[in-house]
């Protein structure tokens, strides 16, 4: 146990606890987080695949005091009834096609007398970040084809405010949406389709692949495992270091040790032979 003493050192302590660290963040924080996201995504994609096999049925079916069912997200909807006008909310800090956008959203009083948020598409802003003139919508009667989404929830710090002319949000959030405009909205909220009216520029719906969040989460898995591995390595090629220059020091002669006395025959045999 003596010649792993120098563990004990600041240095390696400090070095063993950020290997403990980086592993168990590793097995408990960074791996479940890409695999739930590949389980999640997984999941989206049957629905949307689901979906597209299946008949729209009316909003009203699928929605109540709350969000809609999760596994109801994604299901193509009818909705009869018409826009609220002056009511429009954005949506900032978007990205489409890789670009910036605000998308529009605006309720939607359906014909039962509920009133539903809908999300128009997106628009694109002119000078930087300046909100672009937008178009209205419609007003009168429609019947728009949609799908249902459930809200995306909000975060601390981020709350709506007013800027040119509109109220804009980070979020799709429902309930921060309807407190901020005083307006009673229905859970979840309505993704129009290409060509309905009122409708922008059209979003599309996501891509059908899992993405990188399965490897990714093996390659934290892999990490995890790598780390203490490496931390052994580490020591082991430490101790044999310290064997081999422990071995060097050894076999050096002592330059403190006097020789040893010279025997006659010695004396004799040196002398001798340089007389010769």
């Amino acid at each position: 146990m003596r010649r792993l003493k120098f563990l004990l050192r600041p240095s390696w302590l400090l070095l063993a606890l950020v290997v403990v660290g980086f592993a168990y963040a590793c097995f408990t924080v960074l791996a479940p987080w890409q695999l739930g996201k590949n389980t999640s995504t997984g999941e989206r994609n049957d629905r949307i695949a689901e979906s597209l096999s299946r008949d729209p049925v009316p909003v009203g079916d699928l929605i109540g005091d709350g969000e809609p069912a999760r596994d109801d997200e994604w299901r193509r909807v009818t909705a009869t009834g018409s826009y609220l006008p002056n009511s429009d909310v954005l949506l900032r800090l978007r990205s489409v096609d890789s670009k910036p956008a605000y998308e529009v959203l605006t309720p939607f009083v359906l014909d039962d007398g509920r009133t539903i948020l809908v999300n128009r598409g997106f628009v694109r802003p002119v000078l930087g970040t300046e909100v672009p003139p937008i178009e209205a919508a419609p007003t009168g009667q429609v019947t728009l084809e949609a799908r249902i989404r459930v809200s995306e929830g909000t975060v601390p710090g981020k709350e709506p405010f007013r800027d040119a002319g509109f109220l804009q949000v980070y979020y799709i959030d429902t309930p921060q949406v309807a407190a901020a405009t005083g307006i009673d909205l229905a859970g979840g909220y309505l993704q129009l389709a290409d060509g309905q009216p009122g409708g922008l520029g059209t979003i599309a719906l996501p891509q059908l692949d899992a993405g990188p969040y399965l490897s990714y989460g093996l390659q934290w898995l892999a990490f995890g495992i790598m780390a203490p591995l490496g931390l052994g390595y580490v020591v082991w090629a430490e101790l044999r270091e310290r064997r081999k220059a422990k071995a060097q020091t050894a076999a050096a002669p002592d330059p403190e040790t006097p020789p040893a006395p010279r025997t006659t025959e010695e004396k004799l045999a040196d002398r001798y032979g340089r007389s010769r």
